[in-house]
């Protein structure tokens, strides 16, 4: 029903999710970042407490390959779970659950883990991360180009849905939290156009929250 990329950018730092799938509002429950600590995804009949309690672990210092075995012991219906992590240092870790639905795979490397489930073919999460690691420039590009690979693969068996994509910087809160949470037309497509309308704005955006007296031109009637 999902497939998705966890990944990290060595050169800045920032934390990147994203998801697909043919359930309504996927990123709601699978999508999941900190800044400074890692990112991850929730997948496959999902736990959405899996997500949080992942990054709790990494930040009090756990890896991500630790992180993922302490909670494929310690959560519930493991084998039906499938869980992707980053970690701070670009390690990165996958746990796919024996029940995990129709044809399933996961895939990693440095900065960056795959997966998904209910797939058109076994090699999707593979491909997903050789995108990855060809593509380079800001960590939201490089997502929506794995997202895209993932669909020129085969993505999912069936139709896919909805989609979404979560990165976080050096603040607290997501710099960018972008969803198409339905759509009968291209779901990937309809999240690459909202990220190239939001991404210009990005930065503007944390400014206006950490300064507003710093920040450029609202373009409003009224703004000085």
């Amino acid at each position: 029903m999902t497939f998705s990329i966890v990944a990290r950018c060595p050169r800045t730092g920032m934390f990147g999710v994203a998801v697909a799938s043919s359930s309504a509002a996927v990123a709601a429950r699978c999508a999941y970042a900190q800044a400074g600590v890692g990112a991850v995804a929730s997948q496959n009949v999902t736990d959405p407490t899996l997500g949080p309690r992942t990054l709790e672990l990494m930040a009090r210092g756990l890896s991500a390959t630790e992180a993922v075995s302490v909670l494929k012991r310690t959560s519930a219906y493991p084998e039906y779970r499938q869980l992707l992590a980053v970690d701070a240092a670009g390690v990165s870790a996958v746990h796919s659950g024996r029940k995990a639905l129709g044809v399933w795979a996961e895939a990693s490397g440095n900065d960056v883990a795959c997966g998904g489930n209910l797939l058109a073919n076994a090699d999707v999460p593979k491909l997903m991360v050789e995108a990855f690691i060809a593509s380079d420039g800001h960590l939201g590009d490089r997502l929506i180009v794995v997202m895209r690979a993932a669909l020129s693969a085969g993505g999912e068996a069936g139709p896919v849905r909805s989609a979404g994509m979560k990165l976080v910087d050096t603040v607290s809160w997501p710099v960018a939290d972008l969803r198409c949470d339905w759509t009968d037309a291209c779901p990937v497509e309809e999240l690459a156009a909202i990220w190239q309308i939001y991404k210009p704005q990005l930065d503007a955006y944390v400014t206006r929250a950490i300064n507003p007296s710093a920040a450029p031109s609202y373009g409003v009637p009224g703004d000085e």
